[in-house]
């Protein structure tokens, strides 16, 4: 069982055979550069009209953006670090009682990205809850760290209050209705990933995650400050997200392109690793109720672009998404453009 998660305590001197991309696959880490220009907006700022305008050009021109001042508390944050590092401290036969490598599960504990679909596996485990109704699925979660459920669920109260502002500022710099997004999405579920990617001997040779874009709504991504790993894909080059302290950053998700009708893009990104630190990522993802029917919004069809992508149910895409492996040249998205 123990070789089954990454975090197992083992220390490995080179990576196994699963875990190398072919040459092509590789990330190059030699030509990724810094991102210095990273939109970094103060949501502090008395003026909205100003917070909008910013928000519009990041999600156009980048697809993501770091938010600092947002109104979540900063202890808060803190202590879900903690206790995600608490966590994956675990003994391995602690930690072994929530592992499954079935993506319909609400809490599970895994490793790579779908160990059953893909054949290069990540150097990555994850804890995925699912943290929406909580009273729903807090009973689920891990006992052990006994802080665990307060703490998670604390962090994830004040993260869904932040998503809805941004949703907020991303329908009106669309020049909708604030609350059209919110509206569209319907009662919008909530799920987090608690990502760990040990040291690994070999980070030229593998991934945490390869390039690809979420499919939810929008990602509301905790960093970790003292080890980075996060890029994005800008203008056909991959760039490294340095970590800003206090920040969190918010990606847009494939949810958000097809309703903004593609003027917004979901932002490719991956997670590389690193030789000598441990790294944690704290994902928090807004989705759209199952039923949800995600289309363009009209007012965004009649400037004589149509309606690029046909209407389709967030569990009709999300069961697309998990059936296949994440693919770095096409974003599940594709399959559903219109003709």
């Amino acid at each position: 069982m123990q070789a089954k998660v990454l975090s197992s305590g083992i220390h490995h001197s080179s990576i196994p055979q699963s875990y190398i991309r072919p040459e092509s696959e590789r990330p190059r880490l030699s030509q990724v550069s810094a991102c210095d220009d990273v939109p970094i907006i103060d949501l502090s700022s008395p003026d909205r009209p100003l917070i909008v305008q910013k928000v519009g050009q990041a999600c156009k021109s980048y697809g993501f953006f770091q938010v600092i001042n947002h109104g979540v508390n900063l202890e808060a944050v803190k202590k879900m670090s903690e206790v995600a590092y608490e966590f994956f401290g675990l003994s391995v036969e602690e930690k072994m009682k929530l592992y499954s490598e079935d993506p319909s599960k609400t809490v599970r504990l895994s490793t790579s990205f779908n160990i059953n679909k893909e054949k290069v596996h990540n150097w990555r485990d994850y804890l995925r809850l699912h943290c929406y109704p909580l009273d729903t699925y807090v009973p689920q979660w891990p006992s052990n760290p006994p802080s665990f459920k307060d703490t998670v669920s604390n962090y994830c109260v004040e993260v869904r209050e932040l998503g809805f502002r941004i949703q907020e500022f991303i329908s009106e710099s669309l020049g909708l209705h604030k609350d059209y997004i919110k509206n569209v999405l319907g009662d919008q579920g909530q799920h987090m990933a608690v990502n760990y990617y040990p040291p690994c001997p070999e980070p030229e040779l593998t991934f945490g995650l390869p390039g690809h874009t979420d499919p939810n709504a929008l990602t509301i991504l905790l960093q970790d400050v003292n080890v980075s790993g996060l890029q994005v894909l800008k203008q056909g080059n991959w760039v490294a997200i340095k970590p800003q302290p206090d920040a969190f950053v918010i990606n847009i998700g494939d949810q958000i392109q097809a309703l903004s009708n593609g003027i917004y893009m979901s932002v490719w990104h991956r997670a590389v690793v690193n030789s000598e630190k441990p790294r944690l990522s704290v994902a928090s993802f807004l989705c759209p109720q199952d039923e949800a029917l995600i289309s363009p919004a009209k007012p965004l069809t009649e400037d004589g672009r149509g309606a690029i992508y046909r209407g389709f149910t967030y569990t009709e895409y999300y069961k697309k998404f998990w059936s296949r492996d994440l693919q770095k040249d096409m974003s599940c998205l594709e399959l559903f453009k219109n003709e």
